[in-house]
Order: C-alpha cells, then structure tokens, then sequence
C-alpha cells in the first residue's frame, strides 16, 4: 500500500474520532471535512478513493451526527447549496452567462411543493388538501419542470444581452419573484404573502429513520445524481456547445452551433437543478416565506461557484462547502468565542473587552470578514480552489 493510501485512511479515521470524541468542536468536524478533501486530492487508487468517500459520507457522517445532530444539519446544508452551486455553474461556468436571479428558481420550486403540500391550498382550490407526504417524490419533478420553464421565460427575453446587461436582467428576475411572493396574497391568497407557509408535508420516513438522517440521505442521492448528469453534460456535444459560446460567441455562431437553443438550455437546465432542491428545502424546514430567497442568497450561490472554480464540478461542490461551513460554523464560532472573551471581561493590551461598545460586537461583522477572504481569494487565486483545466490554462496564459 503507497503512503498516500496509509495517509488517507489515517486521516479519515483520526478525523472521525476526533469528531466522536469532541462532539461540539468545530476544529474536529473542519478536520473531517479536510481528511476528505484529501482523500479525493491524494494519489490513491481509485476503488480506495470511492470507498474511503462512500464509508465517510454514508456511514461515519451520519453516526457524527448521532453525536451532534448539527453537523448533520451542516452537511445537509453543504448538499443542498452544492446542488444548486453545480446548476449555477451550468450557466456561469460553461455557458457563460451571469446569473444573479438564480434563488428565483429554488423559489419557485419550493412554493410549488409548500402550496399543494399545505393546508393553504384549501384556501386557493376549496378542499382535499395537503396532499399526502407520498406525493413529495412526484413533485421533485414537478418542481423541476416548473423551474425549468421558469429559466426558459427567464432566457427569452436576453438572448441577445451580454455581460452587465445581462446580469442587471436576471438580478431584476430574481426580486420579481421575490415581490410577487411577498405580494401575491390578494386578491387571490396564493402565497400568503409575508406571513409565509406552514405546515409543509414531509415525505414519509421508510423504518422509522429520523428526519434528519433522511433528509441527508435524499440530499446527498440528489447531488450525486446532479454530478452525474453534470459530468455527461459537459463531455457531451451540448457542453462543448455552450463552452464554445462562453470563448466566443460570433465564433460559435460561425462554427453552427445554435446560440438560441443553447442558452435556452443552459437556463433551463441550470434552473431545472434549483427546482428540485427547491421542493426539498421547502419539506425539510416545514416553513418558508419570501425571506428565504433574497438577492444575498444568489450572490452566496455565486460566490461558491467562483470560489470553488468557474466551470469545474468538483470546484463547484467544494465552493459550496468551504462558503456554507464558513457562515454556519466558523464565522459563527468565531464570534461565539469573542462574545465569550467579552462577557468574562479579558484584557487586551490593557483593554478590557466588555467595554467594548456595542457597535463593535463580532456578529456585526460576519459579512466583512466573509469579503475580506472573498477579496483575498480572487487576488491570490482567482482560478478558484479547484479550477477546471481550461481555466487554469487561460489564467496561466493572461499571466504571461
């Protein structure tokens, strides 16, 4: 057995037991997310690779998250927002096209499950509702169909946009949505406007498996479909396509290939992802409202898709898990920590911290941290962490 085989699963036992034996540290579950960053970076054979990865994520993550069930919630939300990461990177990454409407999708999909899966649907059709928690599966399509359409009417009217133009478009689509959800509970109470809607039916539970497992299960099945379809997209005739008018689009045009038909698809593609998770996100928190799809929530998505590595799939997976571990767990474990360093008083350089004003408490200032390591990345690295090999071969050759 090659060191690096040694190293891997070293690594990925230490990590799970530091995570079993430290439940509530957030340095011990950042190590078992590392550990398997580098089990899918090392130079191991491939059958290891998967079946460190695969025992990892559907055997020690959820015994993790018997011990701390939210480091399950975190990995459920790493899923979910690597989803739709790897949907935006369809039309930023491959096709080029910016985006910063995204959310819109994953709120059209998660109304159109919490509508007919709610007691408000009662109140729009008559009677005979929610629907059953079975009825959540077919949705899954349903919600992919709708937000599919949805990117399709997005992407008629900016075929011929390009750039800024483009992404002030789409970022208008987005808090078009977002205002007809906060407003469209009258005359007709279709949404319930601000108040939101509650209670959302959640697929049922095969053996009695705890929610929170399942929702991981369902989520962590997703992505590895969305990967799939992704990877068979971009070596497909399709993906050269849409590269091809990311470099290029006169060449493109000149080549055959038929810009109208392949942006509509990218839309429609990128937006189809959003709609599925949509629908899962809406049966998982029981509750959503306009709040949950702000114009932030596509300028997050975006910023994982170019942090992980415009255009790269496991860039894309990787962004949305560096991004969500970041706000969930160490920003906020940061100024946990700060708070607790004012509340006991400490002094600093002669300065006692619990007379700081509160102007100055550490969760005010999550976000700037946030850009400021956006900021440093795109100076340092503006490949991304995983960049696809294109990209790294044009940054490479704009160096020179």
């Amino acid at each position: 057995m090659s060191p690096y085989s040694v190293l891997a699963l070293a690594a990925v036992a230490l990590s799970s037991l530091a995570v079993a034996t430290a439940p509530r540290s957030v340095l011990a579950f950042l190590a078992f997310q590392g550990a398997l960053l580098f089990v899918y970076l090392a130079r191991i054979p491939t059958w290891l690779r998967v079946g460190l990865l695969g025992v990892a994520l559907l055997l020690l993550m959820p015994l993790i998250g018997a011990f701390n069930g939210y480091y399950l919630e975190v990995a459920t939300q790493v899923g979910i927002f690597a989803a739709l990461a790897l949907g935006l990177n369809i039309v930023v990454g491959l096709a080029g096209l910016l985006d910063l409407g995204y959310v819109a999708f994953f709120a059209v999909g998660a109304y159109t499950w919490a509508i007919f899966g709610s007691p408000h649907a009662n109140v729009i059709f008559g009677g005979g509702f929610p629907l059953a928690g079975a009825w959540f599966f077919a949705f899954l399509f349903v919600g992919l169909f709708v937000a599919a359409v949805a990117g399709i009417l997005l992407g008629l009217p900016v075929l011929r946009l390009h750039g800024d133009y483009l992404a002030i478009v789409t970022l208008g689509f987005g808090e078009v949505i977002r205002v007809l959800a906060n407003n469209l509970d009258k005359p007709i109470n279709l949404t319930n406007g601000p108040k939101g809607i509650t209670p959302i039916s959640r697929p049922p539970a095969p053996l009695g498996l705890p929610y929170g497992e399942y929702f991981y299960f369902l989520v962590l099945l997703i992505v590895v479909l969305v990967v799939l379809v992704n990877r068979r997209l971009e070596n497909s005739h399709i993906g050269r396509a849409w590269e091809a008018i990311r470099e290029d689009e006169l060449a493109a045009r000149a080549m055959g290939v038929p810009l109208v038909r392949m942006k509509l698809l990218a839309f429609a593609c990128g937006a189809s992802f959003a709609g599925v998770m949509g629908v899962l996100f809406s049966a998982k928190q029981v509750f959503i409202n306009p709040e949950s799809f702000t114009f932030l929530e596509s300028i997050g998505v975006l910023a994982m898709v170019i942090l992980g590595g415009m255009g790269s799939i496991p860039g894309a997976v990787l962004g949305a898990t560096v991004v969500t571990v970041l706000n969930l767990q160490v920003l906020k474990g940061l100024s946990l920590w700060l708070n607790e360093l004012k509340n006991a008083g400490v002094t600093v350089l002669g300065y006692s911290l619990a007379d700081l004003p509160t102007q100055f408490e550490p969760a005010k200032y999550e976000r700037m941290i946030f850009g400021i390591i956006l900021v440093l990345m795109m100076i340092f690295r503006p490949q991304g962490i995983l960049p696809a090999r294109r990209r790294q071969r044009e940054l490479a050759h704009l160096e020179r």
